[in-house]
Protein backbone atom coordinates (compact mmCIF):
# COMPACT_ATOMS: atom_id res chain seq x y z
CA UNK A 1 0.00 0.00 0.00
CA UNK A 2 1.30 3.76 -0.61
CA UNK A 3 3.33 4.77 2.82
CA UNK A 4 2.98 8.88 2.02
CA UNK A 5 6.18 8.67 0.68
CA UNK A 6 7.43 7.19 3.90
CA UNK A 7 10.10 4.18 4.39
CA UNK A 8 8.57 1.10 4.83
CA UNK A 9 9.41 -1.36 7.85
CA UNK A 10 6.94 -4.54 7.14
CA UNK A 11 7.04 -6.92 9.77
CA UNK A 12 6.20 -10.30 9.26
CA UNK A 13 4.81 -12.17 13.00
CA UNK A 14 4.09 -15.66 13.49
CA UNK A 15 0.44 -15.71 14.89
CA UNK A 16 1.41 -17.52 17.84
CA UNK A 17 4.15 -14.58 18.67
CA UNK A 18 1.48 -11.68 17.72
CA UNK A 19 -1.20 -13.64 19.98
CA UNK A 20 1.54 -13.53 22.61
CA UNK A 21 2.80 -10.05 22.15
CA UNK A 22 -1.16 -9.05 22.23
CA UNK A 23 -2.00 -10.91 25.85
CA UNK A 24 1.67 -9.73 27.76
CA UNK A 25 1.85 -7.11 29.95
CA UNK A 26 2.70 -3.71 28.18
CA UNK A 27 5.45 -2.68 30.89
CA UNK A 28 7.07 -6.38 30.66
CA UNK A 29 10.30 -6.42 28.93
CA UNK A 30 9.24 -9.56 27.39
CA UNK A 31 9.86 -10.28 23.87
CA UNK A 32 8.53 -11.67 20.89
CA UNK A 33 10.18 -13.53 17.62
CA UNK A 34 9.49 -11.43 14.10
CA UNK A 35 10.94 -11.03 11.28
CA UNK A 36 12.03 -7.46 9.61
CA UNK A 37 12.27 -6.26 5.17
CA UNK A 38 15.71 -4.74 5.48
CA UNK A 39 15.51 -4.45 1.92
CA UNK A 40 18.24 -6.56 0.86
CA UNK A 41 16.54 -9.51 2.46
CA UNK A 42 14.41 -10.85 5.91
CA UNK A 43 16.25 -10.61 8.99
CA UNK A 44 15.20 -11.86 12.82
CA UNK A 45 14.74 -10.28 15.84
CA UNK A 46 13.29 -10.18 18.68
CA UNK A 47 10.47 -7.40 19.47
CA UNK A 48 9.15 -6.00 22.33
CA UNK A 49 7.04 -2.78 24.20
CA UNK A 50 9.11 0.02 25.05
CA UNK A 51 8.34 4.10 26.33
CA UNK A 52 6.92 5.39 29.90
CA UNK A 53 3.61 6.09 30.70
CA UNK A 54 2.90 5.37 26.58
CA UNK A 55 2.82 1.79 27.10
CA UNK A 56 -1.01 2.07 28.24
CA UNK A 57 -1.68 3.74 25.49
CA UNK A 58 -3.80 1.92 22.20
CA UNK A 59 -0.99 2.78 19.68
CA UNK A 60 2.18 1.21 21.36
CA UNK A 61 5.87 1.75 21.24
CA UNK A 62 8.34 -0.92 19.91
CA UNK A 63 11.74 -1.49 20.00
CA UNK A 64 13.38 -4.41 17.98
CA UNK A 65 16.90 -5.99 18.41
CA UNK A 66 18.17 -7.31 14.93
CA UNK A 67 20.24 -10.75 14.69
CA UNK A 68 23.17 -8.34 13.47
CA UNK A 69 23.03 -6.99 17.30
CA UNK A 70 21.31 -3.52 16.51
CA UNK A 71 18.33 -2.13 18.00
CA UNK A 72 15.92 0.38 16.36
CA UNK A 73 13.59 2.37 18.56
CA UNK A 74 10.06 2.71 16.88
CA UNK A 75 7.79 5.65 18.83
CA UNK A 76 4.24 6.22 18.07
CA UNK A 77 4.90 9.89 19.55
CA UNK A 78 1.29 9.08 20.32
CA UNK A 79 0.34 12.34 22.62
CA UNK A 80 2.72 15.05 20.28
CA UNK A 81 0.03 16.62 17.17
CA UNK A 82 3.22 17.31 15.20
CA UNK A 83 4.73 13.94 15.56
CA UNK A 84 8.32 15.81 15.08
CA UNK A 85 9.44 17.20 18.45
CA UNK A 86 11.64 14.51 18.89
CA UNK A 87 13.10 14.89 15.65
CA UNK A 88 13.63 18.31 15.91
CA UNK A 89 14.93 18.67 19.16
CA UNK A 90 17.81 16.20 18.15
CA UNK A 91 18.60 17.72 14.89
CA UNK A 92 18.58 20.80 17.61
CA UNK A 93 21.14 19.50 19.61
CA UNK A 94 23.46 18.11 16.97
CA UNK A 95 22.82 21.83 15.14
CA UNK A 96 24.26 23.40 18.68
CA UNK A 97 27.37 20.45 18.87
CA UNK A 98 25.76 17.88 20.86
CA UNK A 99 24.98 14.42 19.97
CA UNK A 100 22.12 13.17 19.82
CA UNK A 101 20.34 10.16 17.30
CA UNK A 102 19.51 10.37 13.85
CA UNK A 103 15.79 9.87 13.67
CA UNK A 104 13.54 9.21 10.59
CA UNK A 105 10.03 8.79 10.16
CA UNK A 106 8.91 5.45 8.23
CA UNK A 107 5.32 3.60 7.94
CA UNK A 108 5.42 0.70 9.89
CA UNK A 109 2.97 -2.89 9.38
CA UNK A 110 3.29 -6.33 10.49
CA UNK A 111 1.73 -9.01 8.33
CA UNK A 112 0.41 -6.30 5.72
CA UNK A 113 -1.47 -4.76 8.08
CA UNK A 114 -0.82 -0.84 8.58
CA UNK A 115 -0.08 0.13 11.87
CA UNK A 116 0.70 3.72 10.56
CA UNK A 117 3.42 6.58 11.23
CA UNK A 118 6.18 5.99 13.60
CA UNK A 119 9.34 7.90 14.20
CA UNK A 120 12.79 5.54 14.33
CA UNK A 121 15.18 6.43 16.73
CA UNK A 122 18.38 5.26 16.26
CA UNK A 123 19.46 3.26 19.74
CA UNK A 124 22.54 4.73 21.88
CA UNK A 125 24.93 1.95 22.20
CA UNK A 126 28.07 0.66 21.01
CA UNK A 127 27.00 0.47 17.42
CA UNK A 128 26.20 4.39 17.95
CA UNK A 129 29.92 5.16 18.88
CA UNK A 130 31.28 2.51 16.13
CA UNK A 131 29.18 4.54 13.60
CA UNK A 132 31.19 7.60 14.05
CA UNK A 133 34.37 6.61 14.96
CA UNK A 134 34.21 7.63 19.05
CA UNK A 135 35.50 5.98 22.24
CA UNK A 136 32.90 5.58 24.85
CA UNK A 137 33.37 3.57 27.95
CA UNK A 138 30.28 3.46 29.43
CA UNK A 139 26.53 4.60 28.71
CA UNK A 140 23.83 5.38 31.59
CA UNK A 141 20.10 6.21 30.92
CA UNK A 142 18.43 8.22 33.21
CA UNK A 143 15.72 6.22 33.67
CA UNK A 144 13.38 8.39 36.57
CA UNK A 145 13.76 11.29 38.23
CA UNK A 146 16.24 9.78 41.14
CA UNK A 147 18.64 10.24 37.85
CA UNK A 148 19.00 14.35 39.55
CA UNK A 149 22.56 13.93 40.58
CA UNK A 150 20.84 14.51 43.98
CA UNK A 151 21.12 13.11 47.76
CA UNK A 152 17.50 12.90 48.10
CA UNK A 153 14.24 10.80 46.21
CA UNK A 154 12.23 14.31 44.52
CA UNK A 155 8.95 12.62 45.30
CA UNK A 156 9.30 11.65 48.81
CA UNK A 157 12.38 13.65 50.43
CA UNK A 158 13.85 11.01 51.82
CA UNK A 159 17.73 10.16 51.15
CA UNK A 160 18.46 8.09 48.44
CA UNK A 161 19.47 4.73 49.45
CA UNK A 162 21.94 4.46 46.59
CA UNK A 163 23.68 7.32 44.28
CA UNK A 164 22.93 4.44 41.51
CA UNK A 165 18.77 5.38 41.53
CA UNK A 166 17.42 6.54 38.73
CA UNK A 167 19.68 4.89 36.21
CA UNK A 168 19.88 1.97 34.23
CA UNK A 169 23.44 0.52 33.28
CA UNK A 170 23.32 0.35 29.09
CA UNK A 171 26.97 -0.37 28.37
CA UNK A 172 30.22 -0.96 30.84
CA UNK A 173 29.86 -3.21 34.37
CA UNK A 174 30.39 -2.95 37.73
CA UNK A 175 33.02 -0.45 37.79
CA UNK A 176 31.68 1.62 35.59
CA UNK A 177 28.77 2.15 38.49
CA UNK A 178 31.29 2.38 41.17
CA UNK A 179 32.54 5.25 39.28
CA UNK A 180 29.74 7.37 38.20
CA UNK A 181 28.14 6.57 41.96
CA UNK A 182 32.17 8.03 42.97
CA UNK A 183 31.36 10.81 40.66
CA UNK A 184 27.90 12.00 42.27
CA UNK A 185 29.24 11.52 45.68
CA UNK A 186 32.19 13.93 45.29
CA UNK A 187 29.65 16.26 43.98
CA UNK A 188 28.44 16.38 47.80
CA UNK A 189 31.53 15.75 49.96
CA UNK A 190 33.61 18.42 48.38
CA UNK A 191 33.34 22.01 47.73
CA UNK A 192 35.57 24.90 46.87
CA UNK A 193 39.00 24.16 44.58
CA UNK A 194 38.49 20.09 45.43
CA UNK A 195 34.60 20.34 43.93
CA UNK A 196 35.99 22.39 40.80
CA UNK A 197 39.11 19.99 40.49
CA UNK A 198 36.92 17.09 40.72
CA UNK A 199 34.00 18.76 38.40
CA UNK A 200 37.24 19.45 35.53
CA UNK A 201 38.41 15.99 35.69
CA UNK A 202 35.42 14.39 35.76
CA UNK A 203 32.76 16.12 33.38
CA UNK A 204 33.31 17.21 30.09
CA UNK A 205 31.73 20.88 31.02
CA UNK A 206 31.23 22.94 27.81
CA UNK A 207 29.54 19.66 26.70
CA UNK A 208 27.08 19.91 29.79
CA UNK A 209 26.58 23.26 29.62
CA UNK A 210 25.64 23.37 26.09
CA UNK A 211 23.32 20.06 26.87
CA UNK A 212 21.87 22.35 29.64
CA UNK A 213 21.08 25.09 26.93
CA UNK A 214 19.19 22.95 24.92
CA UNK A 215 17.40 21.54 27.62
CA UNK A 216 16.28 24.82 28.52
CA UNK A 217 15.92 26.50 25.07
CA UNK A 218 13.29 23.54 24.07
CA UNK A 219 11.63 23.81 27.13
CA UNK A 220 11.70 20.27 28.26
CA UNK A 221 10.77 20.31 31.80
CA UNK A 222 11.28 16.50 32.14
CA UNK A 223 14.52 16.91 30.72
CA UNK A 224 16.97 17.44 33.31
CA UNK A 225 16.14 14.45 36.12
CA UNK A 226 15.55 12.24 33.54
CA UNK A 227 15.14 11.33 30.01
CA UNK A 228 19.08 12.21 29.39
CA UNK A 229 21.52 9.30 28.42
CA UNK A 230 25.26 10.15 30.11
CA UNK A 231 27.99 8.52 28.60
CA UNK A 232 31.85 8.33 29.53
CA UNK A 233 34.13 9.24 26.47
CA UNK A 234 36.71 10.91 24.93
CA UNK A 235 40.55 10.18 25.51
CA UNK A 236 40.04 11.48 29.67
CA UNK A 237 37.03 9.28 30.18
CA UNK A 238 34.90 12.45 31.05
CA UNK A 239 30.72 12.32 31.41
CA UNK A 240 29.03 13.72 28.74
CA UNK A 241 25.59 14.16 28.05
CA UNK A 242 22.69 13.76 25.30
CA UNK A 243 18.96 14.25 24.88
CA UNK A 244 16.52 11.71 24.79
CA UNK A 245 13.04 11.35 24.88
CA UNK A 246 11.95 15.06 23.91
CA UNK A 247 8.60 14.72 22.77
CA UNK A 248 7.44 17.04 25.33
CA UNK A 249 8.82 20.46 23.88
CA UNK A 250 8.17 22.85 21.91
CA UNK A 251 5.61 24.55 23.87
CA UNK A 252 3.85 21.53 24.73
CA UNK A 253 4.01 19.09 27.60
CA UNK A 254 4.64 15.38 27.79
CA UNK A 255 0.89 14.66 27.34
CA UNK A 256 0.84 17.10 24.35
CA UNK A 257 -0.91 19.82 25.94
CA UNK A 258 0.42 23.51 25.94
CA UNK A 259 2.52 24.81 28.45
CA UNK A 260 3.55 28.04 29.98
CA UNK A 261 6.28 29.50 27.98
CA UNK A 262 7.99 30.08 31.07
CA UNK A 263 7.26 26.83 32.51
CA UNK A 264 11.37 25.83 32.51
CA UNK A 265 13.58 28.01 34.49
CA UNK A 266 16.81 29.49 32.46
CA UNK A 267 18.88 28.03 34.98
CA UNK A 268 17.22 24.50 34.45
CA UNK A 269 16.96 21.94 37.25
CA UNK A 270 18.94 19.19 39.25
CA UNK A 271 22.37 19.46 41.90
CA UNK A 272 25.16 18.75 39.39
CA UNK A 273 23.55 22.28 37.17
CA UNK A 274 23.43 24.18 40.83
CA UNK A 275 27.15 23.11 41.70
CA UNK A 276 28.42 24.08 38.74
CA UNK A 277 26.54 27.27 38.29
CA UNK A 278 27.73 28.02 41.50
CA UNK A 279 31.00 29.07 39.78
CA UNK A 280 31.34 32.23 38.79
CA UNK A 281 33.52 31.37 35.52
CA UNK A 282 30.99 29.19 34.70
CA UNK A 283 28.01 30.53 35.34
CA UNK A 284 29.00 33.19 32.81
CA UNK A 285 30.17 30.89 30.28
CA UNK A 286 26.89 29.49 30.38
CA UNK A 287 24.88 33.26 29.83
CA UNK A 288 27.22 33.97 26.86
CA UNK A 289 26.40 30.19 25.25
CA UNK A 290 22.93 31.15 25.78
CA UNK A 291 23.06 34.75 24.30
CA UNK A 292 25.34 33.33 21.27
CA UNK A 293 22.18 30.24 20.71
CA UNK A 294 19.61 32.77 20.87
CA UNK A 295 21.29 35.14 18.81
CA UNK A 296 22.45 32.56 16.37
CA UNK A 297 20.66 29.01 16.28
CA UNK A 298 17.55 29.54 18.45
CA UNK A 299 15.53 32.07 15.97
CA UNK A 300 12.33 31.85 13.84
CA UNK A 301 14.69 32.16 10.76
CA UNK A 302 17.07 29.45 11.93
CA UNK A 303 14.40 26.96 12.67
CA UNK A 304 11.64 27.27 10.89
CA UNK A 305 13.10 25.63 7.40
CA UNK A 306 13.65 22.55 9.43
CA UNK A 307 10.08 22.47 11.42
CA UNK A 308 8.34 22.84 8.30
CA UNK A 309 10.48 20.37 6.13
CA UNK A 310 9.64 18.09 8.38
CA UNK A 311 5.90 18.88 8.92
CA UNK A 312 5.68 18.54 4.90
CA UNK A 313 8.04 15.39 4.91
CA UNK A 314 4.86 13.25 6.86
CA UNK A 315 1.61 15.25 6.15
CA UNK A 316 0.77 12.81 3.81
CA UNK A 317 1.21 10.13 5.89
CA UNK A 318 -0.40 11.37 8.61
CA UNK A 319 -3.72 12.18 6.81
CA UNK A 320 -3.85 8.46 6.41
CA UNK A 321 -2.86 7.16 9.37
CA UNK A 322 -6.28 5.98 11.75
CA UNK A 323 -4.70 5.55 14.71
CA UNK A 324 -3.45 8.58 15.82
CA UNK A 325 -4.92 10.49 18.90
CA UNK A 326 -5.10 14.50 16.99
CA UNK A 327 -6.99 15.32 14.78
CA UNK A 328 -5.52 16.62 11.58
CA UNK A 329 -6.55 20.02 11.58
CA UNK A 330 -4.45 20.25 14.87
CA UNK A 331 -1.18 18.52 13.33
CA UNK A 332 -1.25 20.99 10.12
CA UNK A 333 -1.65 24.05 12.56
CA UNK A 334 1.46 22.92 14.57
CA UNK A 335 4.33 24.59 12.48
CA UNK A 336 2.57 28.07 13.28
CA UNK A 337 2.35 26.98 17.24
CA UNK A 338 6.08 25.94 17.01
CA UNK A 339 6.86 29.03 15.60
CA UNK A 340 5.23 30.93 18.31
CA UNK A 341 6.85 29.15 20.66
CA UNK A 342 9.67 29.93 19.29
CA UNK A 343 9.44 33.64 19.07
CA UNK A 344 7.79 33.70 22.21
CA UNK A 345 10.66 31.90 24.33
CA UNK A 346 13.59 33.79 22.63
CA UNK A 347 11.43 37.37 24.45
CA UNK A 348 11.01 35.82 27.55
CA UNK A 349 14.61 33.95 27.68
CA UNK A 350 16.53 37.25 27.03
CA UNK A 351 14.46 39.10 29.43
CA UNK A 352 15.60 36.47 32.07
CA UNK A 353 19.22 36.15 30.66
CA UNK A 354 19.52 40.53 31.04
CA UNK A 355 18.19 40.30 34.32
CA UNK A 356 20.56 36.99 35.32
CA UNK A 357 23.17 38.84 34.41
CA UNK A 358 22.61 42.13 35.99
CA UNK A 359 22.34 40.41 39.06
CA UNK A 360 18.56 41.40 39.02
CA UNK A 361 16.84 37.93 38.64
CA UNK A 362 15.02 36.91 41.87
CA UNK A 363 16.98 33.55 43.08
CA UNK A 364 14.91 30.55 43.00
CA UNK A 365 16.27 27.30 44.19
CA UNK A 366 17.00 24.95 42.00
CA UNK A 367 15.96 21.70 43.46
CA UNK A 368 12.27 20.54 42.91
Amino acid sequence: MSTGGLPSRRLMIATDQLKKLQSIDPWSSESIEVSLDTGNGWMKGMLRHRGGHTRNYPKKSYEIQLEDGSIRHWNAEYDDPSMIRNALSFLFFNRIGILAPKTRHCWLEWNGQPMGVYLEIESVDRHFFRKRKLGCRSIFYAVNDNANFGLKDPENGKKKASFWEGYELMLGNRASQQRLVGFIRGLHRLSGGALRKHLTERLDIPNYLRWLAGAVLTGNYDGFEQNYTLYEGGLRSVYRMMPWDYEGTWGRNCYGRPCEIDLVRIQGYNSLTRKLLAFPAYRKQYQQLLRQLLEQEFTESSLMPTVEALHHSIATAIAMDATRKWDTTVFAGEPAFIRGYIRDRRRVLLQELTQWESGKSQKIPMLR
